[in-house]
């Protein structure tokens, strides 16, 4: 019975129509990520962003008001949904499902380069899962707003004859470049390949116009980024946030060459046994331009010092192509009834979203709307209560200043970490030299009527000893006994 049910539900791979998979891709997406829609926050890059978002919309350029560490082209993502559709966390996160179900669309339409139908919507299919599933990826990260520039942009520049085709491939490549700067080894090496491809078939001409139409359409974006500050006369504020202060964070506070050895050894494995088996066709045109890329997008992450899960967004949409490639390859596969196992798989995976379901019912029933988190329910709290909030201070759910139409109190603070991020202060013309005399001026000169941070949480890394100790007894001796909300405490500064 279980056989015939799943039999109903296989798809007739050959007319698959690109309207058909589009759509069952977004619906994935939707599914997986719709109980998330009304989180506050899922990743506290993904608050800061918004933060920034809005700063842009109410007419402060990116790093003039608020300060952070990404290109501006992730703040524009934000700001443009803001303008269009104010301040609702449902907008952004629908327009994330999107982006992920166009992404996943692209890894579609390169496995087509070099395998069939089948397999490529199985490829695109995992890339949807892994795109939104584990850790924090259920919110928008500028990895997840990067890909959906890059994907296209590959596509182009692997499939497309006509020059003017790689000015609009260079936009792309430069929005994704202006979103994440660690791809910019990957867009050097794919133009290098670019050049290399048609210099060994002596098309040197070809070759030189296509890398040039390429090289002016990345060039004309990171043009335009530059523009607005250049006429805002703050030409400097680009080029020290933007580029310099990148470079600096990579070279700061970097992982042990050993956190990259298994993702390494891994992946150079699994090439390796794939060469030697004949799973993927190393001759393929389309092979080679994924292999490179999968390769130096792990050389960047090797380069920027530093891998977390959000970060492999970048690698899952074009790995999973050569991935499924090799699965489908595998002989043993071909004579076992695999389809049950595969159907009990993906009902399973999507656990976290399960439970995220019974966390938004369970929020409705008793509280009588699907919105939480503290974020959400720390800032009613203060309006009900009628706390003072000038200068107030989010060292944890910081979101929690969108909701109350509130600025943090000094740049550092728009996202809690950078407060400790000194390495990064003279970048954005912050005076102070160390973390604590950050978090001297903040408490002892702004003095914030209001401090929150997380319940039973160091409030800064634990590796932080001093920055800890100091604001901790700052919270004992200057505020009163905290106000718990959920699992968000608050501090109000004690009256003398």
């Amino acid at each position: 019975m279980l056989t015939d049910f799943i039999e109903k539900l296989t798809l007739n791979y050959a007319r698959l129509k690109h309207s058909t998979v589009f759509g069952i891709l977004f619906l994935i997406s939707f599914f997986i990520r719709l109980p998330f829609f009304f989180r506050d926050y899922i990743d506290r890059d993904e608050s800061t962003f918004i933060l920034m978002g809005q700063s842009w919309v109410e007419g402060h350029l990116p790093y003039t008001e608020l300060w952070d560490l990404k290109p501006p082209v992730t703040y524009l993502f934000f700001a443009g949904i803001i303008y269009v559709f104010g301040k609702s966390f449902i907008a952004i996160r629908l327009v994330g499902a999107l982006v992920v179900a166009v992404t996943a669309f692209y890894t579609y339409k390169i496995s087509l380069t070099c395998t069939t139908k089948k397999v490529g919507l199985w490829a695109a299919i995992g890339s949807v899962m892994l795109l939104s599933m584990f850790g924090s990826l259920q919110g928008v990260m500028s990895e997840h707003i990067c890909m959906l520039f890059f994907m296209p942009a590959l596509y182009l520049l692997m499939t497309k004859k006509g020059v003017l085709w790689y000015i609009l491939s260079g936009i792309l490549m430069g929005l994704s470049l202006m979103t994440k700067l660690n791809l910019a080894y990957v867009v050097v090496a794919l133009g290098m390949y670019l050049l290399f491809v048609h210099f060994k078939n002596q098309k040197y001409g070809t070759g030189l116009l296509k890398a040039l139409f390429f090289s002016i359409g990345i060039v004309l974006v990171i043009f335009l980024t530059f523009l607005p500050y250049y006429l805002s006369q703050y030409p400097e504020v680009w080029w020290k946030s933007v580029v310099l202060a990148s470079l600096e964070y990579a070279g700061a506070r970097r992982y042990s060459i050993l956190g990259f050895l298994p993702i390494t050894l891994i992946i150079g494995a699994f090439l390796y046994f794939s060469w030697k088996q004949n799973y993927l066709d190393f001759k393929n045109h389309s092979i080679k331009w994924l292999v490179l890329t999968v390769g130096i997008i792990i050389f960047s992450f090797i380069k920027g010092g530093r891998i977390n899960g959000h970060y492999l967004i970048q690698f899952h949409p074009i790995f999973m192509v050569l991935f499924a490639i090799f699965v489908s390859r595998i002989p043993h596969l071909k004579k076992w009834n695999y389809r049950p196992y595969a159907f009990f798989l993906l009902l399973l995976m999507p656990a976290e979203s399960y439970l995220e379901y019974g966390n938004i019912i369970k929020t409705k029933v008793t509280r009588g709307t699907f919105f939480n988190g503290e974020g959400i329910t720390v800032p009613n709290y203060i309006r009900e209560k009628q706390i003072d909030t000038k200068n107030i201070l989010f060292l944890g759910y910081h979101i929690g200043y969108w909701g109350l139409d509130a600025k943090p109190p000094v740049q550092s603070a728009t996202h809690p970490s950078n407060i400790c991020r000194n390495e990064l202060f003279r970048f954005y013309d912050n005076p102070r030299k160390t973390a604590v005399e950050e978090l001297k001026y903040i408490m002892e000169e702004i003095q914030p009527r209001t401090v929150v941070i997380r319940k039973n949480r160091s409030i800064f890394d634990p590796q932080l000893v001093e920055e800890n100790a100091y604001i901790n007894a700052r919270l004992k001796n200057d505020y009163a006994a905290p106000i718990t909300v959920d699992m968000a405490e608050i501090y109000v500064k004690k009256t003398r």
